[in-house]
């Protein structure tokens, strides 16, 4: 499977690292998205591979404990940079965020949960591992410094299933 991943890799890392990205999760009941700013795109098990960081205390994770797959919608050029920091403010088990921020979501190409329709690139990604970071063997102290509440990210890695505008 020829999937173009890594074709906007220099504009991914930008929006990662600037405005953000948001995070589509879907389980039977619920769908809800959160802003990241932290990912990984690369080559696990031979396999294209997003890793997102996900806090145990978002409403995001509880859904994505049920969840088999995620999505990644990824505005460019400055779109939807109020939408990002509201996302990221407030929580899915108050609001239902899509409807709050006027946020249009169409069908994924290859996973049932869906995308933002006003986003410019797309990755769907199905679950394939999830994995807990442990204080005891993070080793700079800046980084330890992010969890002091002892509020640890998730990993989890995804493998590219589709990568489209």
């Amino acid at each position: 499977m020829d999937i173009k991943y890594n074709k906007f890799l220099d504009k991914v890392t930008d929006q990662l690292s600037g405005d953000g990205a948001f995070l589509i999760v879907a389980n039977n009941e619920e769908k809800n998205l959160m802003t990241i700013g932290w990912g990984f795109i690369g080559i696990m098990w031979n396999k294209p591979v997003f890793i997102a960081a996900v806090r145990y205390s978002r409403y995001t994770y509880d859904i994505l404990e049920e969840a088999d797959e995620f999505a990644i919608s990824l505005p460019f050029n400055g779109q939807l940079k109020e939408e990002l920091i509201k996302c990221g403010s407030k929580s899915g088990r108050n609001i239902n965020k899509f409807e709050e921020y006027k946020l249009k979501t169409k069908p994924g190409e290859k996973i049932k949960t869906p995308v933002l329709e006003q986003c410019d690139l797309h990755y769907e990604c199905k679950i394939l591992y999830k994995q807990s970071l442990e204080s005891e063997l993070i080793k700079n102290k800046e980084v330890k410094s992010k969890y002091k509440d002892h509020d640890y990210h998730v990993m989890i890695y995804g493998e590219i299933l589709s990568c489209h505008n």
